[in-house]
């Protein structure tokens, strides 16, 4: 966009931007989300920023009102499969925290220099500047919402020092961790405060634009594995939980599903309380959750471009905001895809971590895939998790898809459709055509959510006729893993 697109969605306050672009006022020092309610600054003294890290690094802070850090991410990041794309897709996994620049540009295949030089071009930051903006944002949500020890928090968000955290707040918010404290302790809007850390993160997952929870709650209620997810309440009120393996230890979330909300009502969060065994992965599980509800999506642009096709525009104008669920945890969604559902829960009781202490139905973490290379070391099954155990498959976030993509076709037993599959979810491709379908061209860069639409139509014909499971068939790209089969598709 120019200049002259973004001042205007600065002034018409668009909600459609945030996270697009962010603005800073020359004359306060703030940085704002293009929807901010307060007064539109001039024209001459606005300066636009294509991340908050930018705007950070240009000395500006963080607006109070509108909270700038806490808009859904960019949907650039999830369609572009360049090296900017991956570095800002592993940036937000929290590589950079475990691993350092070094580990990021191993990852990418690139130089240290090559990775700062092309990020600071594109972006206005480089990797440290972005990750140092994600741990001040991840120290806020644990200020905010735990009663942690400062000290504690400092090391859970990933600073390296109780001064660095210090100074970052500082520099980001214009206040104090004390006075983030106090100021959600008088009940600043949006934050919720737990007594204490075993009672979990309570967070808000934010999204832009339309949602249409109930197509993604129906479509994971679809594919539960028991031991490590389970679904429970009334259609439009239901809460999904399942466990997640994590860098640092393992965890358990809980997402309450909200209620579909017109399309004149765009943006809206899902509520969200996290249980982790250890507080570093905070960053990492939440933007995992995000793909896997798939909360960073532009639907503007999606439901344009499909509502365009005479095919489409029926279902794009029935099912506004409908989106692409991805995967927490992109090993378990290839091994889930190759075996199916049944396979699945068998390899969780055998071979699944054991939690500490059960949540419910939920008493496993899934198996990683080198315990299941050793155990069951023969077939397809064996083969896959050889190749990610030993890195010769990547599906990390930062993995190139189309070479992922030919090493999976490599393997025996992963066919096109069940690489369709994993290319969709856990390589988080909004472009997929699954193999032997009349995808048209004219929806790119948006076929997967185009095939999203196809199944949600076939999906709400069959629940009008009263139909309680889905046969077996061949598996589109979107979909998930059948009770007793390779996929689930409605016929």
């Amino acid at each position: 966009m120019d200049e002259e697109t973004r001042y205007e969605a600065v002034r018409s306050r668009d909600a459609r931007f945030d996270g697009e672009f962010f603005f800073a006022v020359e004359t306060t020092g703030i940085y704002c989300r293009p929807s901010c309610p307060a007064v539109t600054p001039r024209r001459r003294n606005v300066r636009y920023y294509t991340t908050a890290a930018a705007a950070q690094g240009s000395g500006f802070r963080a607006c109070r009102r509108c909270r700038p850090d806490a808009v859904p991410g960019s949907a650039e990041w999830n369609v572009r499969a360049d090296v900017v794309g991956r570095a800002m897709r592993l940036i937000g996994d929290g590589v950079v925290d475990r691993e350092g620049v070094g580990g990021l540009a191993a990852r990418l295949g690139y130089s240290t220099r090559q990775v700062q030089r092309q990020l600071t071009a594109e972006v206005g930051a480089g990797p440290v500047a972005l990750a140092r903006a994600q741990r001040a944002h991840t120290a806020r949500v644990l200020l905010q919402t735990t009663g942690l020890p400062v000290t504690e928090i400092a090391f859970a968000a990933g600073f390296a020092s109780v001064r660095q955290f210090n100074d970052t707040i500082r520099a980001v918010y214009a206040s104090t961790p004390s006075a983030l404290r106090a100021a959600a302790s008088r009940g600043a809007p949006g934050t919720r405060r737990a007594d204490t850390p075993a009672a979990g993160i309570p967070l808000r997952l934010a999204h832009r634009g339309p949602y249409r929870s109930t197509s993604v709650f129906d479509f994971l209620a679809r594919e539960t594995v028991a031991g490590v997810e389970d679904m429970s309440g009334v259609r439009g009120r239901r809460t999904y939980r399942r466990t997640l393996r994590l860098p640092y230890g393992s965890g358990v979330v809980a997402v309450n599903e909200r209620a579909d909300r017109p399309a004149s009502r765009p943006g809206g969060w899902l509520d969200t309380r996290l249980h982790l065994t250890d507080l570093r992965d905070l960053t990492t599980a939440v933007q995992r959750l995000r793909r896997l509800f798939d909360l960073d999506a532009d639907p503007y642009a999606v439901d344009e471009r499909l509502g365009a096709d005479p095919l489409l525009a029926p279902s794009v104008a029935a099912r506004p905001g409908l989106r692409s669920p991805g995967a927490v945890d992109p090993d378990e969604l290839a091994v889930r895809a190759l075996v199916g559902r049944a396979a699945a829960e068998r390899l969780v009781r055998r071979y699944g971590k054991t939690l500490d202490a059960p949540h419910g139905t939920l008493t496993h973490v899934f198996p990683e895939p080198a315990v299941l290379a050793e155990a069951e070391p023969d077939g397809p099954l064996g083969t896959l998790t050889a190749a990610l155990a030993d890195g010769t498959l990547r599906l990390d976030a930062g993995a190139d898809r189309d070479a992922a993509e030919a090493a999976m076709l490599a393997l025996p037993g992963m066919d096109a459709h069940t690489v369709a599959v994993v290319r969709t979810r856990a390589l988080g491709d909004p472009d997929v055509a699954p193999p032997g379908e009349d995808v048209p061209e004219a929806w790119r860069p948006w076929r997967s959510y185009g095939v999203r639409h196809l199944r949600a139509e076939q999906e709400d014909a069959a629940a009008a006729r009263g139909e309680g499971r889905w046969e077996v068939s061949r598996p589109g790209p979107s979909c998930g893993c059948a009770a007793d089969g390779r996929g689930s598709v409605p016929r």
